[in-house]
């Protein structure tokens, strides 16, 4: 740590994050190395002489246009400008993703000076305190990191496939396709993230307490998962002899399979009405509202792999109970038990436990056949069911 770095923490620590003090700054503990910003398009620490590349002209514009001009700031400036320490800037820095850069880095343009005045701004207005402020903005930053990796991945694979080009050449040509793509996916990033935020609005506030009330049911209230604030079904779909499989497959195929199994579980799901919350290789995780849209989800997504004729067959498992919902993830003994029914069931079946067996079994849409009791690590002894298909058809996909 430099003697400025060390200076920087010092007056961070006393005058408080998100202080009015332009000149003072921090030694981040999420820093990274100095080096860091070298390695980003645009931020040259020694500057290329003569004439650019026609690529590097097509760099420079497209950076331009998204960055919404050219990089002329340094970071020092960028904070005064928002009225802000050091400190404060790379703490909302940190949080949005960005790598660290140095006093002499000119790495900024004056919209992201906007940004930064626009969530300090909530802040200072009282509608966000610093902690909820930072928690936001990290989730932003770590959204929108795993989605445009997903969306060059994909534009590139397609261009290998469409235009016969190699993945190296494909790369390079995005610089020149990507412009005429852009407003068209902001546009769509925006309408999805209102539509999602109303979805999740309605999931997780003005519907969470029935949730709870329609969890009551054959509950003592010492369970270890009371105290948790969301009642949902939690279910994992796991992929069998997906390691082994994959050891014989080359990159593409192997892509492929993945793309596949992701994209089939995320149609199921969201036609069932519940939520994918994440994948894993070869396994999903996900909730729903209620045990019988869980019920419905975990049957349809046991019987796809079974009848796909690329996929192999995955084991499922489903608990209906409580958890805590932060950062994007789910926790709480309810995820843990389902994890560990589903290394129990059968290829091709779905597993739940007897609470959830419990809510079903009124239900005419299922029937249970109760399993030998299972000793279950952290659990003890516990009564999996196995869930299989009543009357009705289940879900309809288009």
């Amino acid at each position: 740590m430099t003697d400025e770095d060390q200076q920087e923490r010092v007056q961070g620590i006393e005058a408080g994050a998100f202080d009015a003090s332009p000149g003072a700054g921090s030694a981040d503990p999420f820093a990274t190395g100095p080096g860091d910003a070298a390695e980003l398009p645009g931020v040259d620490r020694h500057p290329p002489t003569g004439a650019m590349s026609a690529e590097r002209l097509a760099m420079k514009a497209l950076e331009a246009r998204l960055l919404g001009g050219e990089r002329k700031l340094r970071r020092r400036e960028v904070a005064a400008g928002a009225g802000l320490s050091l400190l404060s800037a790379r703490k909302l820095w940190r949080a949005l993703g960005f790598p660290n850069f140095g006093d002499e880095d000119v790495a900024f343009t004056e919209r992201d000076q906007a940004a930064l005045s626009t969530v300090v701004d909530l802040v200072r207005a009282g509608k966000l305190t610093e902690e909820a402020a930072i928690s936001v903005t990290r989730s932003i930053g770590q959204m929108t990191d795993r989605m445009v990796v997903w969306q060059i991945e994909a534009l590139v694979e397609d261009m290998v496939h469409e235009q016969g080009v190699t993945d190296a050449v494909a790369r390079k040509r995005l610089v020149n396709e990507l412009p005429a793509l852009v407003d068209a996916l902001e546009e769509v990033l925006v309408y999805s993230w209102r539509r999602q935020l109303n979805a999740g609005v309605q999931r997780l506030a003005v519907r969470a307490e029935a949730g709870l009330q329609a969890s009551e049911e054959g509950r003592e209230g010492d369970e270890d998962d009371a105290p948790l604030p969301l009642a949902r079904a939690v279910g994992f779909a796991d992929l069998v002899s997906y390691t082994s499989l994959s050891r014989r497959m080359n990159e593409k195929t192997l892509a492929r399979l993945v793309q596949r199994f992701e994209n089939k579980c995320a149609e199921i799901i969201s036609v069932g009405g519940g939520r994918l919350v994440k994948t894993v290789g070869d396994e999903v995780l996900y909730i729903a509202e209620t045990p019988a849209a869980g019920a419905e989800i975990s049957l349809a997504l046991a019987e796809a792999f079974t009848e796909d004729e690329i996929l192999p067959e995955a084991r499922v498992a489903m608990v209906w109970g409580r958890i805590l919902s932060r950062l994007g993830d789910i926790y709480g003994p309810t995820v843990n038990l389902a994890a560990r029914l589903t290394t129990l069931a059968d290829p091709g079946t779905v597993l739940v436990d007897s609470m959830t067996a419990s809510a079903l079994e009124h239900d005419e849409r299922f029937v249970m056949i109760a399993q030998e009791p299972e000793n279950v690590r952290g659990f003890g002894e516990i009564n999996p069911v196995r869930l299989t298909r009543g009357r009705g058809k289940g879900l309809v996909l288009d």
